[in-house]
C-alpha cells in the first residue's frame, strides 16, 4: 500500500514537471532564418503569456483579402525590461514587423523588430537568430 502511494506521488510529480518542458521550442526548430518576412498590419490582440508574448495582427494582401498572422516575441519579462509594455503595443495599432517565417508554412513568424506608428522601432525577439537588436 505504501509503495503504491509513493509511486502515485512520484508519477504525479513527473507529470507536473514534464508539461512545461514540452511547451518551449528552439528558434531553429520552428522558424527559418533564411526566410525573412516583412509585414504591415493592424494589431487585433496581444497575449502577454509565457514562454513567449504573441502579437496577433490582420495583414491586408494586395488583392484586398486579409490574413491573420501571429507574431512571436520574447518573454513578457524580457520585453518589459526593454521598455515594451502593455501600452506600447495595443489592439488597433498599425505596425510593421521584420521577422522570420515559420517552418511549417503557417501564418506565424518570429518577430525581430516592430515599428510603431510614431516611427519608434522596438526589438521584439527573445532568442535564436535574433539575439542582438538590428541583426
Amino acid at each position: 500500500m505504501r509503495l503504491m502511494l509513493v509511486s502515485s506521488i512520484a508519477l504525479f510529480a513527473l507529470c507536473l514537471t514534464a508539461a512545461p518542458g514540452s511547451a518551449h521550442h528552439s528558434f531553429a526548430g520552428e522558424f527559418d532564418v533564411d526566410k525573412p518576412i516583412k509585414l504591415q498590419g493592424t494589431i487585433t490582440r496581444v497575449e502577454w503569456i509565457n514562454p513567449h508574448a504573441w502579437i496577433h495582427m490582420d495583414v491586408k494582401k494586395p488583392d484586398g483579402t486579409v490574413e491573420s498572422w501571429a507574431i512571436e516575441g520574447g518573454t513578457p519579462n524580457t520585453l518589459f525590461r526593454r521598455g515594451i509594455t502593455r501600452d506600447s503595443v495595443k489592439a488597433g495599432m498599425v505596425i510593421n514587423v521584420d521577422g522570420y517565417l515559420a517552418r511549417d508554412g503557417s501564418k506565424k513568424a518570429n518577430g525581430r523588430d516592430i515599428t510603431l506608428p510614431d516611427g519608434r522601432k522596438l526589438f521584439l525577439s527573445g532568442g535564436g537568430a535574433n539575439e542582438q537588436p538590428g541583426r
